[in-house]
């Protein structure tokens, strides 16, 4: 959809989709190889972006998004990374964000670029859509800044998001896996190798059960908070 819609690429081969992935995990990981104003290193992300252990299925998205062998003619300003990052077109995931809403979020910032100016920006974001964001977790945004931008570019922006919009996925998956289970299809490989038909059932069950505890989240409002808290301890 990206190579297509935003990239305007009629034919895109799996080049251009690796240069995408490429480009989102080295924006993931610029903060463990290279110096920078605000580090943040792998465990740093996972405290921040997994408020409960089940759902830890992320949303990712990169800004500028060029397609490859092109370059950015415009340098483009703090703002515009911003507001393109959040945007639900540079999603790199078959849900949109709108459905949903942020349990957490994470934004890494490369080039040379003020701190303050990057907590302005994420803190006039949050404030902006504060409807797209759990209200019972306050200040659910960390971004981190890196010096060193990547190649070809001034500035860059990778975004990292928990959102309960991800739901959609597994449900397109539960369905299309029901109406195969449905006519036992391709199940003879998976019983002829020792498994049992139980264990899909199970999986399905489980699945279902990550749906349910997304939308639980999304419909909860601060004031059941202190009831999930119990049943996390209880858990």
């Amino acid at each position: 959809d990206i190579c297509f819609r935003t990239l305007k690429l009629t034919t895109p081969t799996f080049g251009d989709l690796n240069h995408l992935i490429s480009a989102v995990m080295s924006g993931i990981t610029c903060s463990l190889r290279f110096p920078g104003q605000l580090n943040a290193d792998l465990r740093k992300l996972a405290v921040n972006l997994i408020p409960f252990p089940r759902l830890h299925f992320f949303m990712v998205g990169f800004t500028p998004l060029t397609s490859r062998g092109s370059q950015q003619y415009r340098a483009l300003t703090v703002p515009e990374l911003t507001q393109q990052m959040w945007d639900a077109k540079n999603m790199m995931c078959a849900a949109d964000p709108r459905h949903g809403r942020y349990l957490t979020a994470a934004a890494q910032f490369r080039g040379r670029m003020s701190t303050k100016e990057v907590d302005e920006q994420m803190l006039n974001v949050q404030n902006k859509n504060s409807s797209y964001f759990v209200e019972w977790i306050p200040n659910n945004v960390k971004s981190s800044v890196c010096d060193i931008p990547p190649k070809g570019l001034k500035l860059s922006a990778t975004f990292i998001g928990n959102s309960t919009a991800i739901q959609e996925m597994f449900k397109r998956v539960s369905e299309q896996f029901t109406a195969m289970f449905r006519r036992k299809a391709f199940l003879h490989w998976y019983t002829g190798e020792g498994m049992d038909e139980m264990e899909f059932t199970e999986a399905e069950s489980n699945m279902n059960d990550l749906v349910s505890e997304y939308q639980q989240y999304q419909d909860a409002s601060a004031e059941e908070e202190g009831e999930f808290e119990g049943e996390e301890e209880e858990a």
